[in-house]
């Protein structure tokens, strides 16, 4: 009979090992075009046969989808905990956020107009998150929102502040100072946040 201590150990070893197989693909994601990232190669990657992927993930595409919803929750774990109201401390969390994530999400960015779902879907997953996180984070801050909604060709002073607020903080601007121009990531911090207070002492 097999003890409830041993079944413990290997329930354990599982978590690990499907926690190595994850750490692959996200490794993989980070180095290569997406369709490269095949079963062998998260397989060789992690140090297990194929048929050991598939017992903990089903599919190539169980894999791509666990390791989204991963990198998802590490992400709003961070960003979530945001004070609203709280420039410096939002700033600091959008930066952490894209010093850890930015490299994987550029890669999958670039893959975007291609055929590949998942580059699409966690991209548009990413900038609902993020429009949602800026209106939380400076909410506060915003003019109060009409009574009306605006409509999309004409929007109001909160929803053009919100746009300028987006495109601030979105991670091509990280990308910008920290890649193309070499600043470090304390400069990068300051930038971003000089831009966010500029634009809502503006209003």
């Amino acid at each position: 009979m097999t003890r409830p201590y041993d079944m413990t150990v290997r329930g354990r070893q599982a978590a690990r090992t499907a926690d190595r197989i994850l750490d692959a693909t996200r490794a993989l994601l980070e180095e290569r075009p997406l369709a490269d990232v095949t079963l062998p190669a998260i397989a060789d990657r992690a140090g297990v046969a194929v048929r050991t992927v598939l017992r903990h993930h089903g599919s190539r595409e169980g894999c791509l989808a666990a390791t989204a919803e991963r990198v998802g929750a590490d992400i709003r774990a961070r960003r979530d905990a945001s004070p609203a109201g709280d420039v410096t401390a939002a700033v600091r969390d959008l930066i952490d956020h894209y010093e850890q994530d930015g490299p994987l999400v550029l890669r999958l960015l670039s893959q975007e107009p291609g055929d590949e779902a998942y580059a699409r879907a966690a991209a548009a997953e990413g900038r609902t998150y993020h429009r949602a996180w800026v209106e939380r984070c400076f909410g506060p801050l915003l003019p109060p929102a009409p009574a009306s909604p605006p409509s999309t060709a004409d929007p109001s002073e909160r929803e053009t502040l919100v746009d300028a607020l987006v495109a601030a903080t979105d991670l091509y601007v990280w990308k910008l100072l920290r890649r193309d121009l070499g600043r470090s990531r304390e400069a990068t911090s300051s930038t971003v946040e000089r831009t966010v207070r500029a634009l809502l002492e503006a209003t």
